[in-house]
């Protein structure tokens, strides 16, 4: 089937893709690309509405402890709470959850604000402000910022088993005691590649499940332009054209489900993984 002149591969890449016809600013420092694209731009922005949001909403604490929360500030304090008590403190312990409860915060925050912004049109606008840069797309189903996001729960994975055991001992967790030497030459490259899976499956879950929505929602949108170009009937291609919006609506919705739950999964494993490293006994 032929494509449409105004609808193909190329329609539904711009939505899900970072490529080099996006740039807005070209660097290239020691043959390093450090351009500035519009998955960039979008970083930044979500970068800004986050601090933005929680120093707005935490000021009333910065001034006394004690304060009432009210507004944003009550809704800030209830997620907070639910993130210390529902994700870290059962993961993690309750003696590591001051150490580690803003930065699975901070990634709750960060991924959710990501997926919310993706799915607002407004900034498909982003192009106005900046030439060159052909609309917005969900930054959190870029592999190479969810896979940035999962680089540094694997460093947080070191770094509590090495706080908890020491160096040395971090390491030796990772083989469980009292196993015979034939069966650590299958087991320690297992562990190793373990590792390694980690952050990969938080890569690639986060990735996959935000691109994949996007993917639908604009091929749902493009079924009346292929239809229209097959049989060249006006009534056929609005026909269908009325389904693929109410479908698109109902995926609409539930895109916004997936945008919570995703933050919460990628936050959730990341305590979990946390923990084991700090838990190695178990």
């Amino acid at each position: 089937m032929a494509s449409s002149p105004q609808f193909d591969g190329g329609t539904i890449l711009h939505h899900v893709t970072n490529t080099r016809s996006d740039i807005w600013y070209n660097i290239n420092l020691f043959g390093l690309d450090l351009s500035i694209t519009k998955h960039v731009i979008m970083l930044w922005i979500v970068a800004f509405i986050t601090i933005v949001i929680s120093i707005y909403a935490t000021r009333s604490y910065r001034a006394n402890k004690d304060a009432k929360p009210k507004g944003i500030a009550h809704l800030f304090e209830i997620l907070m709470e639910f993130i210390k008590s529902d994700i870290v403190i059962p993961n993690i312990g309750s003696s590591g959850y001051r150490l580690w409860t803003p930065l699975i915060a901070t990634f709750f925050l960060f991924i959710l604000i990501s997926n919310f912004i993706g799915m607002i049109p407004f900034f498909e606008k982003i192009q106005l402000l900046f030439p060159g840069v052909s609309g917005s797309s969900t930054i959190t189903g870029n592999f190479t910022v969810t896979a940035a996001l999962s680089v540094i729960t694997f460093f947080s994975i070191i770094v509590a088993g090495t706080m908890k055991h020491g160096f040395i001992g971090h390491w030796k967790n990772m083989i469980p005691g009292g196993v015979p030497a034939p069966v650590l030459i299958i087991l320690i490259p297992i562990e190793i590649a373990g590792m390694f899976i980690k952050p990969l499956a938080l890569t690639l879950r986060l990735g996959a499940n935000m691109t994949a929505g996007h993917i639908g929602m604009v091929a749902i949108f493009g079924i009346p332009m292929i239809i229209y170009q097959s049989v060249n009937s006006i009534g056929i291609g609005l026909g269908v054209g009325v389904v693929s919006v109410i479908l698109n609506t109902a995926i609409y919705f539930l895109e916004f489900i997936v945008c919570l739950v995703q933050a919460y999964v990628f936050s959730l494993l990341s305590a979990v993984f946390i923990g084991m490293a700090i838990h190695a006994e178990h």
